[in-house]
């Protein structure tokens, strides 16, 4: 029986001199416990070498797929005539059984004599030292690692992200710098500020002009247009600053050197990072630009680490404070993180920035999967999708517009007709009800509301008596009908005695009525009398009021009487 083992330097065979010994998997490990016990178990028959690193990865690669390389082929062609052979892979195994129709097994046995070769390697083939082996298994890992993950050297994504950062940095730094030679000049020249608002501008204006006293003999047209240079030559003229040493002006130049040294250095930082983004990923570039691509990167560790993340995430990166407080307070969840400073999102109104963002991201994910594991290096892909994203932007700002101008498909809302308010105009057509002053004096009107209270009475009383009369005549209508119909009841029945039965039922009947209509009479009564009492006490008891203050007035009077007598 044969054994193939793979190496870095290339593929060996062993032959096993006692395979009894492979029956016992337990033992088998003890035989491996140093080199003269392990060459008595096995022996190497053939090596085939690798000539250079491209074969021993195109041989690594082969293997990771469970195929043997042409190389492989060839050489167990040529040394396992009528052999059976001992492999690590299953797969593999039965890949050559069907192509090269030699029997292979694998098995516990196998695995535990793969482990003892690997032990006992560099002693087992001769020129083979553990100082060879080393670095030559490392450098095809790599070559491999490569090789699957599509990597290139020149796709380093950590000096993106490193580059991002010093970016911002410079930022507040310049920043930071820029405001304290606005403030430490103004002092000086304070109206400099209002004319000049560009900072690399301002610092580049103070650094010549030195003292304000200087600004009409200089000439400052390659820094500042004309109109701006004539301002500041007449603000500098009437200027209300204080006076300023020479040494000061010296150590304001030098922080307008710093200001200027820097923004110089933000500017070659931008076009590397601009080269870079370009070339690590050119897709997500072209749609989302070079900026905000970066901080993308940044922001999800690696461009690899961003390939993994779904578009919904890439949607709102940068934006997780507001996702945890938002689904906390269950309130609505933030529609864009750093994709809001996209070109393409702040060219949508603001209803629209949601939609554009979402479908940004989706496109942007897709972006980033190619740019990361695609093998294209062309931005091909990233101008299309822009291109279909631009023309979705107008498609539903378009439908917006036709919305507000009516348009068959977007018709505009039809407003709930008022017939109090005019057309165009918040105004109500009826005119506002005013206050009553009148309304709240109570003393004049005391007569007049008890002459009005009786009148109201009296129409009430009328209108119960009619009430009872209407009653009472119902009533006589009914007895007559009944007893008409009594009469013709005997004239028509032969059996007298019969019809005697239904006209006594029949008069019961009718005195079960008149006394439920009599009873519902005499609560009608009763309530009306009692309507009747209620306004009589209210009337006493105004009467009675109207007494109490008509007293009260002249005791009053008395009273002032008394007082004025006793003054004289």
């Amino acid at each position: 029986m044969l054994v193939l083992f793979e190496t870095p330097a290339g593929f060996a065979l062993f032959k096993v001199l006692d395979e009894g010994k492979l029956s016992k998997v337990e033992d088998l490990s003890k035989e491996f416990v140093n080199a003269d016990s392990a060459r008595k178990v096995v022996k190497l028959k053939a090596f085939s070498k690798f000539e250079n690193t491209s074969e021993a990865l195109e041989a690594a690669t082969k293997l990771l797929d469970s195929t043997p390389s042409k190389g492989l082929r060839k050489f167990l062609r040529s040394h396992c005539d009528g052999e059976t052979l001992a492999v690590a892979d299953s797969k593999l195994g039965n890949a050559i059984k069907d192509k090269l129709k030699i029997e292979c097994i694998h098995n516990n046995a196998v695995m535990e004599l793969m482990r003892g070769l690997r032990s006992q390697l560099t002693e087992l083939i001769s020129g083979l030292g553990a100082q060879d082996l080393a670095p030559m298994s490392l450098g095809l890992s790599h070559s491999l690692s490569r090789y699957k993950l599509k990597f290139s050297p020149d796709k380093v994504d950590t000096m993106i992200i490193q580059a991002i950062g010093l970016l911002d940095d410079l930022d507040k730094e310049l920043n930071t710098y820029a405001m304290r030679v606005r403030e430490w000049y103004g002092w000086h020249f304070p109206e400099l500020a209002k004319i000049i608002q560009d900072n690399i501008l301002y610092a580049k204006a103070v650094k010549l002009m030195g003292s304000r006293d200087n600004a009409i003999k200089l000439d400052f047209s390659e820094i500042l247009p004309e109109e701006i240079e004539t301002e500041l030559k007449e603000a500098a003229m009437i200027s209300m600053g204080t006076e300023v040493s020479d040494v000061d002006l010296m150590n304001i130049r030098d922080l307008c050197d710093q200001v200027l040294s820097l923004a110089e250095y933000r500017a070659q930082l931008y076009d590397y990072l601009k080269s870079r983004m370009n070339t690590i990923a050119p897709n997500l570039t072209a749609l989302v630009g070079e900026l905000v691509g970066a901080r993308l990167i940044a922001h999800g560790g690696s461009l690899l680490n961003l390939a993994k993340q779904p578009g919904s995430t890439v949607q709102i990166l940068g934006a997780e404070k507001a996702l945890f407080r938002a689904l906390k307070t269950k309130h609505a969840t933030p529609k864009y993180g750093l994709l809001f400073h996209a070109s393409l999102v702040g060219q949508a109104s603001s209803k629209m920035k949601g939609k554009i963002s979402r479908s940004l991201a989706a496109k942007a994910a897709l972006a980033i999967r190619y740019d990361a594991l695609g093998d294209g290096q062309d931005n091909s892909m990233g101008l299309e999708n822009r291109v279909k994203l631009e023309a979705r932007l107008r498609n539903l700002e378009g439908r917006e517009l036709g919305r507000s101008a009516g348009s068959a498909k977007g018709k505009p809302k039809i407003e709930a007709y008022d017939k109090d308010r005019k057309k165009g105009a918040e105004a109500l057509l009826s005119a506002a009800k005013t206050y009553n002053p009148s309304a709240d004096s109570v003393l004049g009107q005391t007569l007049s509301s008890i002459a009005g209270n009786e009148e109201e009475m009296v129409p009430k009383r009328q209108k119960t008596d009619q009430a009872e009369e209407a009653a009472i005549t119902g009533e006589k209508k009914k007895e007559k009908k009944k007893k008409t119909s009594e009469v013709t009841a005997l004239v028509t029945n032969g059996n007298g005695s019969a019809a005697q039965l239904e006209s006594e039922e029949s008069v019961k009947k009718e005195k079960k009525k008149k006394k439920k209509e009599r009873a519902l009479i005499d609560e009608l009564k009763n309530d009306v009398d009692n309507v009747e009492m209620g306004e009589k006490k209210k009337k006493k008891r105004k009467h009675a009021e109207q007494d109490e203050a008509e007293t009260e007035m002249p005791s009053k009077e008395n009273k002032r009487k008394k007082k004025k007598k006793s003054e004289d």
